[in-house]
């Protein structure tokens, strides 16, 4: 394994609507890896006008998305895991440079746990069931689970892929 900077592009988009897109005001700002104090890329600085693109894109992608079946969501979510775990060494390197954690975290924790939780609950939405529950003569419980909607989360620097996944898994599972 080689502990050197990882390669990157110079420049990163926002990935809205299945597509990569400059931030609307055209504004970045520069990622400094506190490994060397290095400009590692020049990411988006997005702002509201980036987050109502992102959200009208969500919520167009989720009327499809709430609509597949939980057994092409589990699939795609062992897929992910999947790649990820491919590209372990590779991502556990990022994660280090960009954040400073010591690569035995990112290599032997951060990096297997954001597999992970793609892996569980591309699995548990499998055994995914409603209960009908008989309350008395004249009442009855039902459980129906059905997505929400659209969700947003704001990604700590400390942990950026491991809290991606924390929320990302759980909410493509639930479509």
């Amino acid at each position: 394994m080689s502990y050197q900077k990882p390669q990157l592009k110079a420049q990163y988009q926002n990935y809205i609507g299945g597509e990569w897109a400059p931030p609307v005001d055209g504004e970045y700002f520069e990622d400094i890896s506190p490994v060397d104090g290095q400009v590692m890329a020049q990411v988006p600085k997005s702002n509201h006008k980036d987050i109502e693109l992102a959200v009208s894109s969500a919520w167009q992608a989720a009327r499809t998305w709430g609509k597949t079946s939980a057994t092409e969501r589990s699939n795609i979510l062992l897929k992910i895991a999947d790649r990820i775990e491919e590209n372990l060494e590779h991502l556990a390197m990022i994660e280090t440079w960009d954040n400073g954690k010591a690569v035995r975290e990112t290599l032997g924790a951060d990096i297997p746990l954001v597999a992970d939780h793609f892996r569980y609950f591309g699995g548990v939405i499998r055994a995914e069931a409603g209960e009908v529950s008989d309350l008395d003569m004249n009442t009855v419980s039902m459980e129906i689970h059905e997505p929400l909607g659209v969700v947003g989360q704001i990604i700590p620097w400390n942990f950026p892929l491991l809290m991606a996944a924390w929320k990302l898994a759980p909410a493509l599972a639930a479509g």
